[in-house]
């Protein structure tokens, strides 16, 4: 008899399959505004167990908590819900970004461990850019506009807008600028009068609305050679005057270490006070 169920029970097994807590997501991977509301969705099938614990965990440098033992744990406590095993967070911010696990344990099935993943990944709608746009400029000088937001998520694209119309990138192997609409730097290779106008850039990156800088005015003057030459000319001059003065100086002597006789009661001592100094020595 014994012999007997050690050959027919393994066949019994194969008949009926073990099934395993099988956990499943309909979104791995999420992506919400930030300030919005999250949802993770996990849904679970267990063999026997009807009633399986359920919880969360965040996986950044190390693991945490979200969901433990019935009860929301550290910044989750309070602005999350949990429907089943999904589980909705409100109003995210960036530190909520991040990869997701969901685990399902039914301590009354054969294999009491399931779980799945989900990504959470929080967008933010760009800022007001910083734009360095100088008021001058001297024509055929290179000059370079940036224009940048560090915030947006992901990575704004920028335009920039002369006299409130679009610079577009352009075609032309020739042109006097360049566009980069993913650094925001717009370029001239060499300005003219032409370019002078009022300059603003505008970020965007598909989310929330579009944000422009204040728009500055950029003056493009032209050398002034006449008067380069002027200045060229009087410097020369000047120093041509110091260069006779220093040299009158010389000669007459004004940088000598000694000019005219000895001052009074400075000269050296006389041949006879040093023999009276000896004889009253002795």
């Amino acid at each position: 008899m014994p012999l007997f169920l050690f050959v027919v029970l393994p066949l019994l097994m194969q008949s009926f399959p073990v099934a395993p807590v099988i956990v499943t997501t309909t979104r791995p991977r999420v992506e919400v505004q930030e300030n919005s509301d999250a949802v993770l969705s996990c849904e679970f099938k267990t063999e026997n167990d009807q009633n399986p614990r359920i919880e969360w965990k965040k996986k950044d440098k190390d693991v945490s908590f979200v969901y433990f033992d019935g009860t929301f744990t550290g910044p989750f406590a309070g602005r999350a819900q949990i429907d089943g095993a999904t589980v909705t967070l409100r109003k995210v911010t960036l530190k909520d970004a991040g990869e997701y696990r969901c685990e399902v344990s039914a301590h009354l099935d054969a294999i009491m461990l399931g779980e799945t993943n989900v990504t959470l990944k929080v967008l933010v709608p760009p800022h007001i850019p910083s734009c360095d746009i100088p008021t001058s400029a001297l024509t055929g000088s290179r000059v370079e506009l940036r224009c940048r937001d560090q915030h947006s998520i992901p990575p704004a694209v920028y335009t920039w807008y002369k006299d409130r119309r679009p610079l577009v990138p352009p075609r032309q192997a020739n042109a006097n600028y360049t566009v980069n609409q993913h650094t925001g730097v717009l370029t001239f290779l060499r300005v003219t009068r032409a370019d002078t106008g009022l300059y603003h850039c505008e970020a965007k990156n598909g989310v929330g609305q579009p944000k422009s800088c204040v728009g500055k005015q950029m003056d493009i003057d032209d050398l002034n050679v006449p008067a380069v030459v002027i200045g060229i000319v009087a410097a020369c001059l000047a120093m041509l005057v110091c260069a006779v003065g220093v040299c009158y100086a010389l000669r007459q002597g004004y940088f000598s270490r000694h000019r005219g006789r000895p001052h009074a009661g400075y000269g050296p001592p006389s041949q006879d006070d040093f023999k009276h100094t000896q004889s009253f020595m002795l």
